[in-house]
């Protein structure tokens, strides 16, 4: 399984508005050894995401779900704030990123592009928020 976009998903994801911001949900099952390798790539990582804005809102360790097969757990969870979509392409696509220590650290992961939904709720008025 490929745990990294391809370059026709990078392009679909900044198209779909290029300058907004995004909070990206990161579901990450790791490869024997790859908690530790997953560490390695976050230090490397960090000077790009520091360059591109990126804030790393949590990072946290799985534990048997509540709901659901526990097969279905995740190993970590990461929660990225990017103040762009094109800050994310940009980052990942610089020349050193470390894209094969997260590659040797992961077996399986989600990214889970998600944008503020305030506003939405904001707009629809007092009702939605209630209930």
């Amino acid at each position: 399984m490929n745990v990294d976009p391809s370059v026709e998903e990078i392009e679909r994801f900044v198209a779909e508005d290029p300058e907004a911001p995004v909070v990206m949900l990161n579901l990450l099952r790791f490869k024997k050894g790859g908690a530790e390798k997953y560490a390695d790539y976050l230090r490397a990582a960090q000077p790009f995401a520091e360059a591109a804005g990126v804030q790393i809102v949590y990072y946290g360790l799985g534990s048997t779900p509540l709901v659901g097969d526990s097969v279905q757990g995740w190993d970590a969870v990461a929660i990225v704030s990017y103040p762009s979509r094109r800050a994310f392409a940009g980052m990942v696509s610089q020349p050193g990123y470390p894209i094969a220590l997260r590659e040797d650290a992961l077996v399986e992961t989600v990214l889970q592009p998600t944008t503020d939904a305030a506003a939405v709720y904001q707009s629809a008025g007092p009702d939605v928020e209630s209930g």
